[in-house]
């Protein structure tokens, strides 16, 4: 089968800018809704990094699905896990979390600057950020000098309004009704 991303029908340049969005609140669905975008965006052939904050280990359904893409899109996909294999929360956060963090921004912070993708999703940066793993004016500074081109999603609760501020879509994911409230522990296939 001939490389699709090789027929010149499909221009992942269509658009001669790129934007700053944010998926933040307490509801279910930030990770979720920019895997859809990288997978609309590997679609119509961009090169799409996805460097996922506080988030290490191996369980992960999306991880298992993007192994198995085709290898014409597998090859415009990079992800990167910069977290350990727990949840951080402020009470737990350890100097490892702060190392693996580290090592993440730095390869997000090269891959901005050196223009190496059309689409970075920075998957929990808004955590990472809340918990201090990241200091906010300089993401705000890497934000604001990225290439034209270039999309990037930040995702995560507690989205700082420094962020907000330089956005230019922000949706705020609340809860309504969650079965979560019920009892119900977070599913496979479903929640990771």
């Amino acid at each position: 089968m001939e490389n699709y991303c090789n027929n010149n029908l499909i221009n992942p340049n269509w658009a001669k800018h790129g934007y700053i969005q944010v998926y933040t609140g307490d509801g279910k669905g930030k990770t979720t809704a920019s895997l859809g975008l990288a997978m609309r965006a590997l679609g119509r052939c961009w090169k799409v990094l996805i460097i996922m904050f506080t988030k290490g280990g191996d369980d992960y359904g999306e991880l298992n699905s993007f192994r198995n893409l085709s290898p014409e899109i597998r090859d415009n996909l990079t992800i990167k896990q910069a977290g350990l294999d727990r949840i951080v929360y402020e009470n737990n956060k350890s100097s490892d979390d702060a190392s693996e963090i580290k090592k993440g921004w730095e390869l997000a912070k090269k891959a901005i600057k050196n223009d190496e993708y059309n689409l970075i999703i920075l998957d929990e940066a808004n955590i990472a950020i809340d918990l201090g793993f990241i200091d906010v004016d300089e993401v705000v500074e890497v934000l604001k000098n990225k290439p034209e081109e270039m999309e990037i999603v930040l995702t995560g609760r507690n989205a700082h309004e420094k962020v907000i501020d330089i956005a230019h879509l922000v949706s705020k994911i609340e809860p309504v009704k969650h079965y979560w409230d019920t009892g119900i522990s977070a599913r496979k296939g479903i929640e990771y």
